[in-house]
């Protein structure tokens, strides 16, 4: 199918470039999206008159994007899931958790808005595209971690096989510790247990 588009769309063109798509493709997202419109003999004209006002607007709502990605490029935000102790998550963080954490920070996003590349199953830091404007992307990071205290320490550079290694080794120091009180109980036990016994053999020589 040939549509125009109305806006520049990635891998197909600027706005008001006549592109042939696959119908499915023109049906399900680009026409009912209002990013193109079938390339006839009417809506080339109406594009035709429309251009310098679509041109205007986006111009427009470029400007809007430029300033979000300015303040929004470079974000960390923080996502708890459950997870196992290797680090997979119990499920996946999605589009809509990436917008949901980016809004609940103060900034406007949509999940349509967030580019997965693939699933964040893992916990761990992730880098994630957010296209505010066809002409205009951000990159933020989601911080997924199965507690706050645990996201601050993933986003000061330590891995979540380092935090494990860290908190197996901890449990290690405590239980030797243990066992080294436990044995010193055993040493004044046995200390006391002689004692006793010379001051009984004392007691019997006199």
């Amino acid at each position: 199918m040939d549509i125009i588009l109305l806006e520049r769309v990635a891998k197909l063109g600027q706005m008001g470039d006549v592109v042939s798509v696959k119908e499915g493709y023109a049906r399900n997202f680009l026409l009912p999206q209002g990013k193109a419109l079938r390339a006839n003999e009417v809506n080339v004209k109406a594009f035709e008159d429309q251009k310098a006002q679509l041109e205007a607007r986006n111009l427009e709502t470029k400007k809007e994007a430029e300033d979000l990605a300015a303040k929004l490029d470079g974000q960390q935000f923080i996502v708890i899931r459950s997870a196992s102790d290797s680090g997979a998550l119990y499920g996946s963080v999605s589009t809509r958790d990436a917008a949901d954490a980016a809004t609940e920070a103060g900034f406007s996003v949509d999940r349509k808005q967030v580019v997965l590349t693939a699933p964040i199953k893992d916990l761990g830091l992730h880098a994630v595209t957010v296209r505010l404007h066809p002409e205009v992307e951000a990159s933020i990071e989601l911080n997924v971690a199965r507690s706050t205290e645990e996201a601050e320490l993933q986003a000061s550079g330590k891995s979540i096989q380092e935090l494990a290694a860290e908190a197996e080794a901890e449990a290690e120091f405590e239980i030797a510790e243990l066992f080294d009180d436990i044995g010193s109980a055993a040493s004044d036990d046995d200390d006391l247990a002689e004692a006793v016994e010379e001051q009984e053999e004392a007691s019997d020589d006199e």
